[in-house]
Order: C-alpha cells, then sequence, then structure tokens
C-alpha cells in the first residue's frame, strides 16, 4: 500500500483560551454531522491548539473555516499498539532506532480486540521514511480511510 494512503488528515484549531470555545467547535461540527473519532487539547494561558480527528476531515476543515475558526491540516499516523504492558514501548523504541523524534501523541479506542490507536506526528514533516520504518518492523500503520471510519 502507497505511503500516502497511510497519511491520517489531523484538523487543528487554534482557539483563544476563553469558555465555550471548545464548546463552538464541537457544535460547528456536530451540526455539520460530522463524528470525531479522537481529540487533544493543549495550551497555553492564551490560546489553545485542539487537534482532531474526524471522518470527513475535509469537509470539517471547510465547515470551521467557514464559520470563521483558525484551522490548518496536518498529516500524521495512526499506528497499532499492542494492548499490553510495553506496548507502546516497543513502538518508540523502533522509532528510537530510526532517530525519529515524535513531536507529540495521543490515543483513542479501537474496537480491535487486543489493539489500541495511538496517533502521532514526528519526523521533520517527513513522514514517508517513517511509515516505511514502522512497515519494515512489523508495527501497523493504519490507512486513513480506516482511521476515519473507526
Amino acid at each position: 500500500m502507497a505511503v500516502q494512503n497511510k497519511l491520517t488528515k489531523q484538523v487543528s484549531v487554534f482557539l483563544e483560551n476563553k469558555s465555550g470555545r471548545l464548546l463552538d467547535v464541537c457544535q460547528t461540527i456536530g451540526q455539520a454531522r460530522i463524528n470525531i473519532r479522537a481529540l487533544c487539547i493543549a495550551d497555553t494561558s492564551d490560546f489553545g491548539i485542539l487537534r482532531l480527528i474526524v471522518d470527513e476531515p475535509d469537509r470539517a476543515l471547510a465547515t470551521l473555516q467557514q464559520q470563521g475558526f483558525s484551522v490548518g491540516e496536518t498529516s500524521v499516523l495512526a499506528v497499532q499498539v499492542p494492548d499490553q504492558p510495553g506496548g507502546l514501548s516497543g513502538v518508540l523504541e523502533n522509532l528510537r532506532q530510526h532517530e525519529i523524534n515524535v513531536e507529540y501523541m495521543y490515543a483513542f479506542v479501537t474496537p480491535v480486540q487486543g489493539r489500541a490507536v495511538v496517533v502521532f506526528r514526528g519526523g521533520d514533516d517527513q513522514l514517508e521514511p517513517v511509515v516505511e520504518a514502522l512497515d519494515a518492523a512489523g508495527v501497523v500503520v493504519m490507512p486513513a480511510q480506516d482511521v476515519y471510519k473507526i
């Protein structure tokens, strides 16, 4: 499978750090019938970055832009990790061996028995070598379409 098919689109929303802004985003995409698959929030005292994996990333991006939100799109990887003690450390060890730095990561629940899914960004914007290294190590990098359907 082509590396490009394994790059999952993440929608990033820049929010003022004030009450109700997260609700505004969730209501906007909910009214557009876009389903959130995973999210994480990083914040400072002035603003936050809401990172979303949704079932329709292109439509989410357009919908949020139309409503005046400051948004961007980033490619991330979603990898299956054994749902057992040390499962994530095995994946991270492989990344370290290839000198790949993880910028951030977050996880979400999947119906696949015995597997967790971890979303991460790393590799200095060059995700193709990261995918190839993980594939070679037997780590399952999920195709984007599978991630959107979870």
